[in-house]
């Protein structure tokens, strides 16, 4: 749990009833296939561990919740939920940032893509503006300013 506060009494212990209680409602909230809420997470599919993984953090009651490659190593099902369970997020005045390597995934769920390349904020766009191809070139433009300044300082 990110947040045992809210699943503790008043001495500090775990109430289990409690913990149990929340783990269902979140497990159906997220439509995770598990058989019971005891199931070990290592035991789920990829699909349902990411959901495990959300709720816990949407748990916690985050204003902007950071997810890096959410849906790496899923199902194009899993994918699909992953994405709902963002935006039902973002409808409800959060804030999403995602961190993928997967160009369609980021042209289809983002509003704003910043462009990162050797650490350093290389291009940013708008959802209308971006394209696949204006991405790709604010990476490779990049790469040949860093080639450009090597060869002048050499």
């Amino acid at each position: 749990m990110a947040r045992l506060e809210k699943v503790c009494s008043r001495g500090g212990v775990i109430d289990i009833n409690r913990e149990n209680a929340v783990a269902e409602e979140y497990r159906k909230l997220l439509d995770t296939r598990t058989p019971t809420v005891q199931q070990s997470v290592g035991n789920l599919s990829g699909g349902n561990q990411q959901k495990v993984l959300l709720s816990k953090w949407m748990f916690a009651d985050p204003d902007v919740l950071i997810l890096d490659e959410p849906t790496r190593g899923i199902d194009v099902g899993a994918k699909y939920e992953i994405y709902c369970i963002m935006n039902d997020l973002i409808s409800q005045g959060r804030s999403v940032v995602m961190i993928s390597s997967e160009m369609p995934e980021l042209l289809g769920m983002c509003d704003r893509i910043y462009v990162m390349n050797e650490g350093r904020i290389v291009g940013e766009f708008t959802a209308a503006e971006a394209t696949q191809e204006k991405i790709m070139e604010a990476i490779l433009c990049s790469d040949k300013k860093e080639e450009i300044k090597e060869v002048k300082t050499a």
